[in-house]
């Protein structure tokens, strides 16, 4: 108990030190996603660092409402991205989250999701084959242009959603472990597929190896990878994310590799920019090691166009396709270049830019499920931007982005069709 209260005055002081540079100019309000839907104060950054400037007086006073403030955020960065002061709004945000969560405790449900599931990727794993292999007599086919499903019942989590139904096999299970050398490309990978990809997305894992082999590439894909650690983050549990990272960090150790590639924009962000960020309660040694393994860290168009250099001026005339910036891909790593590059120089893609292609798909993980309603009005403006581009298929670089654009077009009843950037690159080869 002494322990966690000298680790809370320490985060409490950190976030002190954080803040002062806030200049409460309100240019936040002009990019947030959230404020631009429900235009209340307390929604934008700027709000929120007023509210934990006396986070500790707020706590005792109402600490359900200080929680109930911070979790009406995206965590998309794009307050941060655009602040002339330079104010690590992420990382305030992420860290009074985990404050909060210290001094008001885990929720029953978080509790068993985080700590009884997630760190447990066998148990994790088995749990959603079994659920796969069941959801069918819950679900109905919504659309066979995305592949997405909606629910036959009204299930009060579900609601009106059109959803991506779990993969009949994951990523895991199509693609065995492996570990080869290098061919004429010269590198050796690590390869991270994330949670989404392996149970939802299994065709972007394959196309990412495909593309990889193509170009004789040697791949490291340990069997028995968690979750990166975002979901239980997010809502302020430090625990169960640090067991991540150290789970994922000693897989990863095992080997030697030049890169450590992702399909997933959150786990690229997560991997490389937080892990480091939130190790300051971690031993020197494990420091070192977590800053190693995420210097490492890079998004797989990247790695692509910038190290394979495969991207080529070729004058596409095929289907029209536009592209999605993920927040954390573009705001965060600051890749937006190399996903576009990879489109144009498809033969068969004729690409068109969307409007407002950086505005947040409105997803957030953990912010879809608890605040659907502005979550679906901030999708509906980018499904509004892709079917105005006239493109017959969106691309991105974010399995997440991906499912809420699914599910905007087909509650829309649109034809277009939502692929990661890797699909349409794997099927030139």
């Amino acid at each position: 108990m002494h322990e966690d209260l000298h680790q809370l005055a320490k985060m409490l002081h950190e976030l002190d030190d954080q803040m002062v540079a806030c200049m409460k100019c309100g240019l936040c309000q002009s990019v947030c996603p959230v404020f631009a839907e429900t235009m209340r104060e307390g929604d934008v950054a700027r709000g929120k660092i007023a509210l934990l400037e006396n986070l500790s007086h707020e706590m005792i006073k109402d600490a359900e409402g200080v929680q109930e403030k911070l979790n009406m955020c995206l965590l998309c960065g794009s307050c941060a991205a655009n602040c002339p002061s330079g104010v690590k709004v992420l990382d305030i945000f992420l860290k009074a989250r985990v404050i909060v969560n210290t001094y008001m405790g885990l929720p029953p449900a978080k509790k068993a999701i985080f700590q009884g599931l997630l760190t447990k990727p066998a148990l994790f794993n088995t749990i959603l084959d079994v659920a796969s292999k069941f959801q069918g007599i819950f679900t109905k086919p919504a659309s066979e242009v995305i592949g997405s499903s909606c629910s036959r019942i009204n299930a009060p989590i579900i609601g009106d959603r059109h959803f991506m139904p779990l993969a009949k096999k994951p990523l895991r299970k199509l693609e065995s472990a492996r570990n080869t050398r290098p061919g004429k490309g010269g590198y050796r990978v690590a390869f991270f597929p994330g949670c989404v990809v392996d149970k939802v997305y299994p065709k972007v894992g394959q196309a990412v190896l495909k593309a990889l082999t193509h170009h004789e590439i040697g791949v490291y894909m340990p069997a028995g990878q968690a979750c990166c650690g975002i979901p239980a983050l997010a809502s302020g549990d430090k625990e169960s994310f640090d067991k991540l990272v150290q789970h994922n960090l000693e897989l990863f150790e095992k080997e030697n590799f030049d890169y450590l590639l992702t399909p997933c924009a959150t786990c690229t962000a997560t991997m490389h920019e937080i892990w480091p960020l939130m190790s300051g309660n971690q031993t020197q040694s494990m420091q070192e090691r977590i800053a190693s393994l995420s210097a490492k860290v890079m998004d797989i168009t990247q790695f692509m166009v910038d190290v394979l250099k495969v991207a080529l001026p070729v004058s596409g005339s095929g289907i029209k396709v536009t592209y999605h910036d993920p927040c954390h891909l573009k705001k965060s790593m600051k890749v937006f270049e190399q996903p576009r590059a990879l489109l144009k120089s498809n033969p068969r893609v004729q690409f068109v830019e969307m409007a407002e292609a950086d505005r947040c798909c409105g997803c957030g993980g953990s912010f879809n499920l608890q605040h659907y309603n502005v979550s679906k009005e901030i999708g509906q403006h980018k499904r509004d931007n892709i079917v105005a581009s006239g493109a017959q298929v969106v691309a991105t670089a974010c399995p997440a982005c991906m499912m809420q654009m699914s599910d905007m077009l087909s509650q829309n009843k649109d034809q277009v069709a939502v692929k990661h950037v890797m699909e349409l690159y794997a099927e030139t080869l």
